[in-house]
């Protein structure tokens, strides 16, 4: 079902401020930088090479991903693994594996992506994200 790891992500108060860190410090190149309207985020992905680094920045003071921030801080949120269709990776999960009941949501590029609920998969937020038809 997965094909490879697409990415792994991480939760930033601020990106730009972030990128002085793992832009400038660490030399990681920018490949794409994308404000996300629909679902009120800034998604900016890093090289690392074999995968690439999300930058996740919630846009709003509402957004779910704030008291992530406010309980947790900065920080890994969750991993991405590419599929051939978002759809059927839901419907083809294994017995007791979930998607969060909330229908598939954009991704940057013209992508679409799921969350798959953490209390099925060990604690860990697992995401799934296909390229666009």
């Amino acid at each position: 079902m997965f094909k490879k790891l697409d990415h792994i992500a991480i939760v930033v108060q601020d990106t730009d401020d972030a990128l002085k860190f793992y832009r400038d410090t660490l030399g990681l190149p920018v490949v794409v930088d994308e404000r996300i309207d629909s679902g009120g985020v800034r998604l900016t992905h890093l090289d690392l090479g074999n995968t690439q680094l999300q930058l996740v920045q919630p846009l709003t003071k509402d957004h779910p991903l704030q008291e992530h921030l406010q309980q947790r801080g900065e920080g890994l949120h969750h991993l991405c693994f590419l599929v051939d269709d978002v759809d059927e990776a839901i419907s083809a999960l294994p017995s007791g594996v979930a998607a969060r009941p909330v229908p598939p949501h954009d991704g940057p590029n013209g992508r679409t992506a799921a969350f798959l609920d953490p209390s099925t998969t060990r604690g860990v937020i697992w995401e799934m994200t296909s390229d666009p038809e």
